[in-house]
């Protein structure tokens, strides 16, 4: 065990989670010159691009507004960027700006609490093989990073595989296989399009229909990326356009409902025009106002629902059988594997590991059934303490990064 008293080593600041966060944060207190380490519970940094790796995992937000605005990339090879080119990004970053040996990977944190008398944390690393001790702590551990299964009775007596779109199964061959899905969400949206051509059956199981509009998705053409190349401030004006586009958003959502609630004939044009169906069409409506829940963005979903092979099924689920999937109206679908979309542990549901500040009081409790923090940020009684994508940070209309 390495326990060294904290006038031995003393971090400036000492950083949970190597994601796109903890890397922006390596960077800038690289370039301050303090004193740092990032610790990841992973083998390698990259956060939710490094664990999402699910069939046609892709960002919704446009290619040139996701990324560093101290680091753009000229060479986004479409609209809106994919999994691997979001992952290879962070690592190009890291080699640019040489902050890897800043990176401390395998390392899950345990514990943390703040030392009164020597003002400083103490950060336990695996129960206590390692301590570090840093006059300030940034919890950089993501709002997607811990996902989230239903919980529902007899999910563990399922006798096929199971598991989380955020840990993917590739040694799982679906093809010729009967598939469900629970849930419709940002990540459902994205796989059901690309396993719906090799299952034999797949069966979507929706609790709430979302609202879904067209992806302006496209390649982009090698010429934008040379003229990007050659001149960055043309990349620069075209993501200051692209951030103040995405941010009039915000104006709808939060001062004019009115409008949205107006406009909802229209926002509902592409459902009409591509699910003929009255019945789907009619599954498939939100029942509440554009902005409330995350806006998703496909072009493919609706149609792949269409498909001879794929069902929506909106009744609720009582619970799972070793079989399949029981329905609270005694229907059951027989399944051989079953996936869930069903997102994660937000950062309002309290940080990941005990968090200890003045007095020894814990985070979590602290915040009890409700977390907040000033600007999203820091929390009182918990000096030096400082949280990325904390509560109510999270944005609906724009790029977080």
């Amino acid at each position: 065990m390495r326990q060294n008293a904290p006038d031995q080593s003393m971090l400036d600041v000492l950083v949970v989670g190597g994601g796109f966060s903890g890397l922006c944060l390596a960077i800038k207190l690289k370039a301050a010159g303090l004193n740092h380490l990032v610790l990841e519970q992973a083998s390698d940094l990259g956060g939710t691009w490094r664990d999402n790796t699910y069939p046609g995992a892709a960002c919704d937000v446009p290619s040139n507004l996701y990324c560093f605005s101290f680091a753009p990339n000229p060479d986004w090879t479409r609209i809106y960027p994919p999994q691997p080119e979001i992952e290879a990004y962070l690592h190009q970053c890291a080699a640019k700006f040489a902050v890897v040996d800043a990176f401390r990977f395998g390392r899950c944190v345990t514990n943390a609490v703040f030392d009164d008398v020597q003002a400083c944390w103490r950060v336990e690393v695996d129960g206590g093989k390692e301590i570090y001790f840093s006059r300030s702590l940034i919890l950089a551990t993501g709002g997607l990073s811990r996902p989230r299964l239903p919980e529902l009775p007899g999910i563990a007596d399922f006798a096929g595989p199971i598991f989380h779109t955020a840990r993917w199964r590739h040694d799982v061959d679906l093809a010729g296989k009967r598939v469900g899905i629970i849930g419709t969400g940002a990540s459902a949206i994205q796989v059901v399009p690309e396993i719906a051509p090799l299952v034999a059956r797949l069966t979507v199981f929706q609790r709430t229909a979302s609202w879904i509009l067209p992806k302006p998705d496209g390649p982009v053409p090698a010429a934008r990326r040379a003229r990007y190349r050659r001149w960055p401030l043309l990349q620069k004006i075209v993501r200051v356009a692209s951030f103040w586009r995405h941010d009039a958003r915000a104006i709808p959502f939060t001062r004019m409902p009115w409008l949205l609630k107006w406009l909802r004939p229209f926002f509902l044009l592409p459902l009409h025009r591509q699910v003929r169906d009255p019945i789907l069409r009619r599954q498939l409506t939100p029942q509440f106002l554009l902005g409330c829940k995350r806006v998703l963005l496909s072009n493919n979903f609706y149609p792949a629902l269409c498909r001879d092979n794929v069902s929506l099924v909106n009744t609720p689920i009582a619970r799972i059988t070793a079989a399949g999937v029981q329905m609270e109206d005694g229907e059951e679908h027989p399944l051989d594997v079953l996936i869930a979309c069903t997102g994660f542990y937000s950062a309002e549901a309290g940080v990941p590991f005990p968090v200890s500040g003045l007095g020894g009081r814990d985070l979590n409790t602290v915040w009890g059934d409700v977390a907040t923090a000033y600007l999203g940020t820091s929390v009182h009684g918990f000096p030096n303490l400082f949280l990325m994508s904390g509560p109510n940070t999270g944005l609906g209309h724009n790029s977080v990064i």
